[in-house]
């Protein structure tokens, strides 16, 4: 009966960890790396485990990083079941056909330069009609549904608070009449935060597997952000410029259109026109309308409301290209939301090509940047630079407002694994090395817990937990 760490151990994105109960393998989330291109050019590698050899997949949400490698695992040899909550099997089949469009145009990009040279052409990591055959194997289920997987692995999900169908996975494993509770944290929410719930508590586990991706920060209070938006705004009002806020197709646009309703007046948002420039992000937000059985009160209430009369009136949706396009002929009074979050595709680096060099334009970062990407080059400063082998001067002015995190910061993290009985071990993953440093020295220093940190191909013998050590 163990446990192995393949992916987002030492690094935030790649989740996927390996249980293995007797002769039955069960995966922990089958996500795609993300940053720079050396980095993400291990997706394409063989897995380290016989994909045939899995019985299932649990997927603990929809996001790229945690969803994004389960067509190649198919296309690879598994057949099986992958669950996962209902809502997120819906917002899967529109993120993974995304990702596979990216892959087969990226591919036909590089096989055009490739073919001039004589070189062999390569083919995407997946299409998207491997995803529509992948997705066949998807298996929704509700929160707080108990279900037998395996022989020896049962499963119950819990609501994680970090984007629609975000989940806690709980497994009951038994072999040989040992019998372990392990508790997967997959990413949690910030409690408080607008639309979902809370990320529900869990007291009983004989091995914690933990989320740190801001292990080492404390967030903004949420008026204190709403401040900062606020002066953000006023500010690019008297500049006449444009407004770029690049965004998570999934779960933070949807934070943003939330906000946007709740505080157009405050926020003065009428003296705006607002895009949301993303076919992804649009498909994902009607899906959040199909589900608000998952909303807290005040956004179901909100959403009510939303029936009689449109909350945002100057919202415009732009799904075609063209449509998109036209945005690039605004010079003033446009807040436009695009993706990808991290600018390393999507529409934002266009209208980043038209925006970033203009000194009344405004950036407003509003998620994790990874090492290597665009976005986090912006974050960090950088003076220059480049969009399709141009070089461009960075004038606009440069925000990060990270009390808009879906990600629950150090409190946050630590008061989740608070409420675990007897402070059972606990195993960082999904953070970066500082990040990860910090939040171990925190949860054992006052929470006198044994803590460690994941490391790429780790195993842990979850029989004999006695040897746990730091």
């Amino acid at each position: 009966m163990d446990i192995q760490f393949h992916g987002a151990a030492g690094e935030v994105t790649g989740s996927c960890h390996l249980i293995i109960v007797g002769e039955h393998k069960i995966l922990l989330d089958c996500g795609m790396i993300q940053g720079r291109r050396v980095d993400e050019a291990r997706n394409a590698e063989p897995f380290p485990f016989e994909p045939s050899s899995i019985d299932a997949v649990v997927l603990s949400h929809s996001h790229i990083d945690h969803s994004g490698r389960i067509p190649y695992l198919v296309k690879s040899g598994f057949s099986g079941p992958i669950y996962t909550q209902k809502a997120s099997r819906d917002l899967c089949r529109i993120m993974l056909k995304d990702s596979a469009h990216i892959n087969e145009k990226e591919t036909e990009w590089e096989n055009k330069k490739r073919e001039r040279k004589g070189l062999k052409l390569l083919e995407p990591l997946y299409s998207v009609q491997e995803v529509q055959f992948a997705m066949r194997q998807f298996k929704g289920i509700d929160y707080g549904e108990k279900k037998t997987i395996t022989p020896g692995i049962r499963l119950r999900l819990s609501d994680a608070g970090h984007i629609l169908g975000s989940s806690i996975i709980e497994l009951w494993l038994e072999e040989n009449g040992v019998r372990r509770k392990l508790v997967f944290s997959g990413d949690l929410g910030s409690p408080a935060r607008p639309i979902l719930h809370d990320p529900a508590y869990i007291e009983e586990a004989d091995l914690v597997i933990m989320e740190s991706t801001y292990g080492d920060r404390v967030h903004r209070s949420t008026d204190e952000t709403n401040q900062e938006i606020d002066d953000i705004f006023r500010s690019a009002s008297s500049g006449k410029g444009n407004i770029l806020i690049p965004a998570f197709a999934v779960g933070r646009t949807q934070h943003l259109l939330y906000d946007f309703a709740t505080h157009y007046d405050a926020w003065n948002l009428s003296c705006w026109q607002i895009f949301l420039d993303s076919p992804m992000a649009i498909e994902a937000t009607e899906v959040y309308t199909r589900h608000t059985e998952l909303y807290d009160k005040e956004a179901a209430e909100l959403w009510q409301k939303n029936k009689q009369q449109p909350l945002i009136p100057n919202l415009h949706f732009t799904r075609t290209a063209n449509q998109s396009m036209h945005l690039n002929l605004v010079r003033s009074g446009a807040i436009i939301i695009a993706g990808s979050g991290m600018c390393t595709g999507g529409r934002i680096k266009h209208h980043l090509k038209h925006n970033v060099w203009r000194s009344d334009c405004h950036i407003i970062i509003v998620g994790y940047q990874a090492y290597g990407t665009l976005g986090r080059m912006l974050v960090d400063g950088a003076k220059n630079i480049r969009l399709w082998g141009e070089s461009m001067r960075v004038k606009a002015t440069i925000h990060t407002v990270g009390g808009l995190s879906a990600h629950a910061d150090q409190s946050g993290l630590m008061d989740w694994y608070s409420y675990f009985n007897n402070r059972p071990p606990l195993v960082l993953v999904h953070g970066e090395t500082n990040a990860m440093d910090v939040l171990q020295i925190c949860i054992q220093n006052d929470l006198n817990a044994q803590v460690r940190k994941a490391q790429p191909g780790e195993q842990i013998d979850l029989v004999q937990l006695k040897d746990f050590h730091n």
